[in-house]
């Protein structure tokens, strides 16, 4: 892994708006509708957060990229369920994923607006609320005065403890920044993390909800 890990590192030094346009795309797809089950945008963020503190990312960049990415993905999937409506939720694909769908709903009927709100953090429903915000007949106004705030929060969270986490490895156990030591750790600590989520989310929804969901995030 670490023989991937540095020409990938060399190469995010060298071309960093690509890292940036990886962030975008990350979180743009992760709030598409069956699409985010499967892209392991959360992943895919925690991990490049750890190029910040060498210097390889910029902060206020990566934060941008990943929250501009999540508000057009979660508003256009907002937008496909407001023009739709209901029938949106009985149309290919989601008709492939009943059991999140009645997730999503459910979820959406508990918590009502704030649903949205607490989705941002919770896979794979985060992937189709805001088009069942939109099927349901949220307000626009009501969608965004929610979801912005959501996304201004998850940004920092997905990014912040990869920063802090590597900045510290280099602090505190002596890894030099040139080493990419800490970065190796913290990549490969969320890779194996996400894998065994992944993993467990899709045995558990094997066992209690047949075939008909979504696959593994990892």
């Amino acid at each position: 892994m670490t023989s991937f890990l540095d020409p990938l590192i060399a190469f995010v030094s060298a071309h960093a708006w690509l890292a940036y346009l990886t962030l975008f795309l990350a979180a743009l797809l992760e709030a598409v509708p069956v699409v985010g089950s499967v892209i392991p945008g959360s992943t895919i963020i925690l991990a490049l957060s750890a190029l910040v503190p060498g210097g390889e990312l910029q902060l206020p960049w990566v934060l941008l990229a990943a929250a501009t990415g999540a508000v057009l993905g979660d508003g256009s999937a907002y937008w496909i369920g407001h023009r739709r409506q209901r029938e949106i939720l009985d149309t290919w694909p989601l008709t492939n994923y009943p059991r999140v769908v009645a997730e999503s709903e459910n979820f959406f009927h508990r918590f009502g607006t704030w649903a949205v709100f607490f989705a941002r953090f919770v896979p794979p429903i985060r992937a189709f609320v805001p088009v069942t915000a939109g099927a349901l007949g949220m307000a626009p106004a009501t969608f965004y005065a929610v979801n912005i705030p959501a996304i201004l929060a998850w940004a920092p969270a997905h990014v912040l403890p990869g920063v802090l986490a590597v900045s510290a490895l280099h602090e505190y156990a002596g890894l030099h920044h040139h080493t990419h030591g800490g970065k190796h750790i913290w990549m490969l600590t969320v890779v194996g993390v996400a894998i065994v989520l992944g993993l467990g989310m899709w045995i558990y929804r094997r066992r209690n909800g047949g075939g008909a969901t979504a696959k593994p995030q990892v």
